[in-house]
Parts: structure tokens; sequence; C-alpha cells
């Protein structure tokens, strides 16, 4: 049975885009493989996919640039990007560009098909919500039902996967003290390495979107040696 995912695997090296290609294929995935940004552009222009597999060592225009673009014009796309093996400057820079997860070379395909499932079922919009279709956090309003950010005149933000699930999270548990290792698990399914920043990464873009000030925090904020907590509004 074939999946109604579609995914955009963006590798320039031939052998490992078309093993990339074939396997996707083989898990069910409508599965399309080109070979740099220029391709990639192309490619959206026909159609948006699900998800974008995006290695970071591309010539020309690299896999930042790339991914600061996808998230700039097409939010609604999932992003994982392929990052060098203990290369720890390039998966924190892949995050604060807005990617939802990263894996590092060389991988094991069964956990990067892991990876990619983990990060689709968040992009889909759950069954239930929290507390309301809608939640007061800082200076704008979190849509669960459409998973964007509400300004006080209605204008929205798209949300990236990851960003919507941690919101979500924090909707769900107001004035509760969150892990930080809990909060990636929650949102990554997948545990804390020995330096991974991902979820304070995540945090400081969030702040951006909602807080008044995100130098001083006011609706998500710092709890010392434990994680983050939201506070609603008047709390």
């Amino acid at each position: 049975m074939v999946d109604t995912n579609q995914i955009l695997v963006v590798e320039d090296e031939t052998t490992q885009r078309i093993m990339l290609v074939e396997y996707l294929a083989r898990q069910g995935f409508r599965v399309t493989g080109v070979p740099d940004g220029a391709a990639m552009r192309r490619a959206l222009q026909r159609g948006e996919p699900d998800l974008v597999l995006l290695d970071l060592g591309l010539p020309g225009e690299d896999g930042h640039s790339l991914a600061r673009y996808l998230r700039e014009q097409h939010p609604k796309v999932a992003v994982i990007m392929v990052t060098a093996a203990g290369s720890t400057v390039d998966r924190i820079i892949g995050l604060e560009t807005g990617a939802d997860d990263y894996i590092p070379k060389p991988f094991e395909p069964r956990e990067l098909l892991a990876r990619i499932r983990s990060v689709l079922r968040r992009a889909v919009p759950a069954a239930t919500q929290p507390t309301g279709p809608r939640v007061a956090m800082g200076r704008r309003t979190l849509d669960l039902e459409h998973r964007v950010l509400l300004d006080a005149e209605g204008s929205e933000e798209r949300l990236t996967a990851s960003e919507f699930e941690l919101l979500r999270l924090f909707a769900e548990n107001p004035n509760k003290p969150l892990n930080r290792e809990w909060l990636l698990e929650a949102t990554s399914h997948r545990e804390a390495e020995a330096f991974d920043r991902a979820i304070d990464l995540r945090i400081t873009r969030l702040r951006k979107k909602i807080e008044v000030d995100p130098s001083h925090p006011d609706a998500i904020r710092t709890v010392r040696g434990v994680g983050y907590v939201f506070v609603p509004p008047g709390a």
C-alpha cells in the first residue's frame, strides 16, 4: 500500500540519493530525489511534499540557506537535516533555522525511518485538542485546530511541527515545570544526547514569537535545573 506522505530527498551524492529514494519508496512513501537547491526549488513549484530530507553539505547553496528558505516560504513542510557525524555546530544551526529534527551521517536506515515517521506524526493535527481551540500565550494566541499563532489583529504565523508540538505540551500543562529531557523525548521521540540543545533552541525561537520581551520571558519561563514552565497571562 502506498503511503499518502510525500518526501523530497535533497542529496548531491548520486549513489546516496538513489539509495535513500529506493529505500523510502519500499517503505510506502512517495519519494523524489534532487541533487541541489535549484532542483529543490523547481520541485517545490510543482507541489509541496510533506517532508524534506535535507543534506547540509550541498555544493553552492548549502543546506542552512535552503532550510531558512523552506521555513520562510514553505512553513508547512517538515524538515529533517542530515548532518556530518559529530558536527554539533551544524546541528545547532540547523535547529536554529527551524529544522524539525536532524540525523548524523552515517545512519541506520531504520533510525532514519523512525525519525521520519515521528516528524510526520507530529505534523498531523491531533484528533482531540487540549483545554479548548485557542490558548493565550504571551502576546499571541495558539490556535490548536489550525496549528498557528494569532496576534491581536488576527494575523496568522505558521508553526513548524516541532514548534506546535512543544506549544501544545505547554498548553496541556500550564504552571507545571516540565523537564527538558522529557520535552525532547515527547516532541522528538528520542532520548537526549550528551550535548543536545534542541529544546533550548526551539524555546528561543518560540519566545521570539510569543513574548513581549524575549530577553525577559514571561510566558515560557526557565526553571533552573529542571526545564521550562508555561505561565498563562494573568496567572
